[in-house]
C-alpha cells in the first residue's frame, strides 16, 4: 500500500465527513484512511460510511500531536499524509499525481507540494529549495507533505510542543535523519486555515516554541543572521499582506515568481 491518509478528530461535526469524502473521491485508490478520534460525543464518527478503506481508532489522547503519533502506529502505508478535518485534497487526481512523483529510494524522503488557503483565497507555493534559512523561516505545512513512514516510526512528534511539533519534526527529519526533501509542483490540499494554531494565544505560543526549536538545530550565529534578514526584509509587513484577504493572492503571486526563479537557478 502506498498511502495512509491520517485524519485526527474530536467533535469535528460535518467537517469530518466532508474530509473523508474528499479522500474517497481520489481516482487512485491505493490508500487507507486512518481516523484517530479522541472519543468524540457529537456523533460525527458514527455517521461515517463504513468501508474496507476506513480504519477508525477511538481513544483518549493528550492533544493533536499525541493523536497523530497514535495514528502512525496503526498505519501500514509507505507514505503518510495528515489531513486535518476541514481540509480537502485540491482535486481528485492528487494521489495519482503524487504517486507519479515518487520514485523508489532506499533513503527516507519527504515529498511536498503547495496548498490553497481558503481563509484568504490564495494559492500558497511551498519553498522549492529547503536550506537552513528555509528551515528557520518557511517550511511547508504538514497538509502539503507526504512523509516516508520510516521517519515517523523512528521518531514521532514531540508532544511537549503544543503548536509547533510538526515544525520541530520537519527540522529533525532534515538535520538528524537527513531525509531527502522533494518539491512537487502541484497543489496538494485545500487548507481551511484559521484553526487551532491561528488564535492569538497560540500565535504567541508558536513564537515561543519556534525560538526554542531553532536553538536545538541551529547555531547562535545562524539565528542572529536570520533574524536580521527577516527584519531587513520587513517580515511583519509581509506576514500581514499574506494574511489579509485583499492582498494575499497578490503577495503570493509575487512570492511564486521569486520561488520559481530560485528553483530554476
Amino acid at each position: 500500500m502506498t498511502f495512509s491518509i491520517i485524519v485526527v478528530c474530536y467533535n469535528a461535526g460535518e467537517k469530518l465527513r466532508k474530509t473523508i469524502e474528499s479522500i474517497r473521491s481520489q481516482t487512485d485508490n491505493d490508500y487507507e484512511i486512518i481516523v484517530q478520534d479522541g472519543l468524540s460525543t457529537d456523533g460525527s464518527v458514527e455517521r461515517l460510511s463504513a468501508g474496507a478503506d476506513l480504519k477508525i481508532f477511538r481513544e483518549r489522547d493528550e492533544g493533536i500531536y499525541d493523536a497523530m503519533n497514535r495514528a502512525v502506529s496503526h498505519a501500514a502505508g509507505k507514505y503518510l499524509f495528515f489531513l486535518n478535518c476541514g481540509d480537502y485534497f485540491a482535486d481528485e487526481e492528487v494521489l495519482a499525481k503524487v504517486k507519479r512523483e515518487i520514485e523508489e529510494s532506499a533513503h527516507p524522503m519527504i515529498f511536498y507540494g503547495n496548498i490553497k488557503e481558503r481563509a484568504t483565497g490564495a494559492y500558497v507555493m511551498s519553498n522549492p529549495v529547503i536550506d537552513d534559512f528555509a528551515c528557520y523561516r518557511n517550511v511547508p505545512c504538514h497538509q502539503a507533505c507526504f512523509y516516508d513512514r520510516r521517519l515517523l516510526v523512528k521518531r514521532g512528534f514531540r508532544t511537549c510542543y503544543q503548536v509547533r511539533a510538526d515544525y520541530e519534526h520537519f527540522l529533525w527529519c532534515y538535520y538528524k535523519a537527513h531525509a531527502v526533501m522533494v518539491y512537487m509542483p502541484l497543489t496538494v490540499a485545500s487548507y481551511e486555515g484559521e484553526g487551532f494554531s491561528e488564535n492569538t494565544e497560540n500565535r504567541r505560543r508558536s513564537a515561543v516554541e519556534h525560538a526554542h526549536i531553532v536553538k536545538k538545530y541551529m547555531s547562535r550565529g545562524q539565528i542572529i543572521k536570520y533574524r536580521l534578514l527577516l527584519f531587513l526584509s520587513l517580515a511583519p509587513l509581509r506576514t500581514f499582506l499574506a494574511k489579509n484577504k485583499a492582498t494575499a493572492e497578490i503577495y503570493q503571486r509575487i512570492k511564486r515568481k521569486i520561488y520559481r526563479m530560485k528553483r530554476a537557478g
